[in-house]
């Protein structure tokens, strides 16, 4: 799997954990050259407190448009740390 935005491949691994339809690479999978910490900050019911970066790239910003659970709860553990994206990031095979 690939996640590529601005035409820089952001992520890339065949080891990503598919959950509610998202594609959560592993944080050694994230090329972190292209994220810088938000300051959002959401919960979900079941997985916890999700932490947020921006995407840049060539200049563009990408706000918000990934995100990862530092410290899930244990029903979600698995993806500790783990980075899903979306605001106008593919996701490709």
């Amino acid at each position: 799997m690939k996640a590529i935005w601005n035409g820089k491949v952001i992520a890339e691994s065949d080891k990503t954990v598919n959950i509610e339809g998202n594609q959560y690479f592993p944080p050694e999978s994230v090329n972190k050259e292209f994220l810088s910490r938000s300051n959002l900050h959401t919960v979900c019911h079941w997985k916890g407190t999700a932490s947020y970066f921006d995407i840049v790239a060539d200049g563009m910003v990408n706000k918000d448009a990934a995100w990862f659970y530092p410290e899930p709860s244990t029903l979600a553990e698995k993806i500790t740390n783990y980075v899903a994206f979306w605001h106008g990031v593919s996701i490709i095979k």
